[in-house]
């Protein structure tokens, strides 16, 4: 039946007969919906570009494009709004826009281990507490002022709570976006926010569902005790039932092999179950599903399986339709006159005041240094789509009208948007000063008996066994200090929403990441790294870093310079298939790469690998390597043989040094001459052989006869008249001629270390060479 002066729209087809039948695609639900997507994916994809170089999160561009596509700007056009999200439209569009979210807030619960929860600190549960408390007491004393003046008539006891929950609440997800731009994760700062911040989004979800809970029809008191209620006994349920189930599958899912489709299709059945009892309970159903995904086990490849089959079809088909729907109830212009734009500007100082100086008294009472203490309460004070979803809830329940609405949205995106540049004014640690006691840069050394560190670099499980033979082999075991290596796993900071899944592994950055109270650990990874450290008895001190590849190099040079490594170990952005040719694994570490050798602040080495010592670890007792150097001249050759010398110590390694002389060429080489009277006393495994050669192709012959082994070390830039007419132009600058010319099969199936010795003066040559090389031809190389 027809309400009495309203015409209810007439519901939509799904599909159309086609325009040459006279249908237009718009007047469907299907092609309308397909419009609405790609155009709030192009538009919040290009604010994402826009704001970039702001180091905005993307959780901003996707709140502002939003907005822009509603009443309060596209939407202002009358024809617009009803071509493109007519009122008939509005159903389909938010059944789609919470079936996204459903699944967002079960990948946030994924995302939450309840046991780290339970393993928080007292500082940072301290500092949690206070930045929940002072800002939902001060969101409860705007609610009054607001209910007396452009809010009046709403339920009082829901607009508090709803209110302070606005307030009170810190975007955990955004927050661990905002501290891996900013390079904090692994800062003192970054931890305690992150655990402050976990424990703050706990609560939130608590007080949001006892704020659902009374935001009734008012139709009996006895209403919100009831849904409370259940909704307890519904937890407690879950709590027994869920995780012997979920741990039951984890342990059919076995590390390397795909998990069972049947196991990936009960959960995500689960999950829609769980939101249809908290629906019916009279609790969002969101609830149900960030239950479930609190549950489910983390341990395994089952939870992060879960997570790339659900995440990418949701953050980018799904959850973009919620924040049209957020946007389409936001009107901006309900914000008239003075009163309410003093009303905004109290609610955003409001929510500042109570963030931010909560946490910073609460802080410094902990012994927090001022600096970071003030950090902490502007991180803390990081909003995004949780409060989008608390906001949207109020406005469902008649809670929060259009007016407070558009205020909240407002004071959302200001108080994120302002995050970073506070944030960056108030704390640098990147400005740290040159590490005062860093002696030993390069292999190179008078020392020989000092520690040597090594940073080695990886990027996956692949460059795994080569890198550990190769640190096997440098182990030097007649020096007595000893080697000591820093295994830096390269991780990207993808845009997508479970990066907060690398935050736990960085959390114990600097830490081994292997638990020794466990019987077994799947990872392999650090089953492998383990196993060399006990082995060798080499200190082994695993760390992670995780950033942008445009900054990886960031990254990589600070962890050098603050462990005082004597050499960076990078592997080569080309890895080798079965017919032994390189393929390229992926472009943008060769980028990184040349980056580093640019900015190193010690010695640099790419690796070349072709399976040093085959695909597994091989024990020093089983060692078999025949190692030569190219050695030609120069700084860089230098350090080459040393890494060779230090290398010869090993009991399974034979040594090659040749050393390349024009005919004509006499002179002596210092160098040499003292590693040959070091090695004297050693018996057939150190050999030293002068070749003579007359031109280029001679040289070439010599370095193909002489290629057979299993590594060879060679110089990035030698000297000389030889090496001079090596340099013709290769598509690798930062492997050098040599190097370039030993990634062909042709000349040799050894891997290859290329060797860069640190030099206080960066060589013009190589920026110039790098610059011209780099995709975005040297902005990045000239910082």
């Amino acid at each position: 039946m027809a309400s009495v002066g309203h015409a209810c729209p007439a519901p939509m087809k799904p599909t159309s007969n086609g325009v040459f039948q006279g249908d237009s695609p718009l007047d469907f639900a299907l092609p309308l919906a397909i419009l609405q997507i790609c155009l709030v994916i192009l538009l919040t994809r290009g604010l994402a570009f826009i704001l970039r170089p702001l180091r905005q999160p993307r959780v901003i561009a996707e709140i502002t494009g939003g907005i822009l596509l509603g009443p309060s700007a596209l939407g202002r056009s009358e024809r617009f709004l009803q071509a493109v999200f007519p009122p008939k439209s509005q159903t389909v569009l938010d059944t789609l826009a919470n079936l996204g979210l459903i699944f967002f807030m079960f990948l946030v619960g994924l995302e939450l281990d309840p046991k780290s929860l339970r393993q928080t600190g007292k500082k940072a549960l301290g500092i949690a507490i206070a930045g929940i408390s002072l800002p939902f007491a001060l969101g409860i004393g705007s609610s009054f002022l607001l209910r007396e003046t452009i809010s009046k008539g709403v339920d009082s006891r829901s607009f508090l709570v709803f209110m302070g929950v606005a307030l009170s609440i810190t975007a955990f997800p955004v927050l661990a976006r905002i501290l891996a731009e900013l390079k904090l994760l692994t800062a003192d700062v970054g931890r305690m926010a992150m655990s402050a911040a976990a424990v703050n989004d706990v609560a939130a979800w608590i007080l949001l569902a006892l704020a659902v809970a009374l935001s009734g029809s008012g139709q009996s008191s006895l209403v919100p005790v009831w849904v409370f209620l259940s909704g307890c006994v519904f937890v407690i349920c879950l709590t027994l039932l869920v995780p012997p189930t979920f741990k039951w599958m984890a342990r059919q899912c076995h590390e390397g092999e795909p998990v069972e489709e049947t196991y990936v299709c009960a959960t995500l059945a689960a999950v829609l179950a769980a939101g249809f009892i908290t629906d019916a309970i009279g609790i969002h159903a969101m609830f149900g599903a960030f239950v479930v995904g609190v549950l489910v086990p983390k341990e395994g490849p089952f939870a992060s399986a879960l997570v790339e089959k659900v995440e990418d079809l949701v953050s980018g088909i799904f959850l973009p339709l919620y924040f049209v729907s957020s946007g389409l109830k936001t009107n901006i212009a309900t914000i008239q006159g003075l009163q309410s734009w003093g009303l905004l500007a109290l609610v955003i100082l409001t929510a500042c005041l109570g963030k931010i100086v909560g946490t910073f008294v609460v802080s410094l009472s902990f012994k927090v240094p001022l600096r970071e203490a003030l950090a902490l309460g502007i991180l803390m004070n990081t909003k995004g789509l949780v409060e989008l979803i608390v906001l949207n809830i109020g406005k469902d329940r008649k809670v929060l009208n259009d007016q407070v609405f558009a205020i909240m949205v407002l004071m959302a995106v200001v108080t994120t948007f302002m995050t970073t540049p506070l944030v960056m004014a108030v704390y640098k640690p990147a400005r740290r000063a040159r590490v005062a006691d860093y002696k030993h840069r390069t292999v190179e050394r008078k020392n020989s008996k000092a520690q040597f560190r090594i940073l080695a670099c990886f990027h996956s499980a692949r460059n795994i066994p080569s890198t550990i033979n190769l640190l096997e082999a440098l182990r030097g075991i007649q020096k007595s200090e000893g080697l000591c290596v820093y295994a830096l796993h390269l991780m990207e900071l993808s845009e997508r929403s479970s990066a907060i899944l690398m935050v736990h592994k960085a959390r114990r950055n600097g830490l081994p990441f292997w638990n020794r109270g466990r019987q077994s650990n799947p990872n392999h990874i650090v089953v492998a790294f383990e196993a060399f450290q006990q082995l060798s008895r080499v200190s082994v001190r695993p760390m992670t870093a995780i950033s942008s590849m445009s900054d990886m190099h960031e990254d990589i040079c600070t962890t050098a310079e603050s462990k005082r490594a004597a050499i960076i170990i990078l592997p080569f952005h080309k890895h080798q298939r079965l017919d032994g040719s390189l393929e390229t694994t992926r472009s943008d570490f060769r980028w990184v790469n040349q980056r580093v050798l640019k900015h190193a602040p010690c010695s640099v080495g790419i690796l070349i690998d072709r399976g040093l010592g085959g695909t597994t670890q091989v024990s020093a007792s089983n060692v078999s390597y025949t190692i030569t150097v190219l050695f030609f001249g120069g700084r860089d050759d230098r350090e080459a043989l040393a890494c060779g010398a230090r290398m010869a110590e090993h009991p399974g390694i034979s040594f090659i040094v040749i050393r390349f002389l024009l005919a004509a060429d006499t002179i002596g080489n210092t160098v040499l001459s003292e590693f040959k009277l070091k090695t004297s006393h050693r018996d057939g495994s150190v050999r030293y052989e002068e070749r003579l050669v007359r031109n280029t192709t001679e040289t070439i012959a010599v370095i193909r006869e002489v290629s057979r082994c299993n590594l060879l070390l060679v110089g990035r830039m030698p000297d000389g008249e030889l090496a001079l007419a090596l340099s013709t132009r290769s598509d690798c600058p930062e492997l050098g001629p040599v190097g370039s010319l030993l990634t062909s099969l042709e000349f040799s199936t050894a891997s290859v270390l290329v060797i860069q010795q640190y030099s206080d003066r960066v060589s013009m040559n190589l920026a110039s060479e790098l610059e011209e090389d780099s995709p975005d031809k040297g902005s990045d190389l000239s910082n």
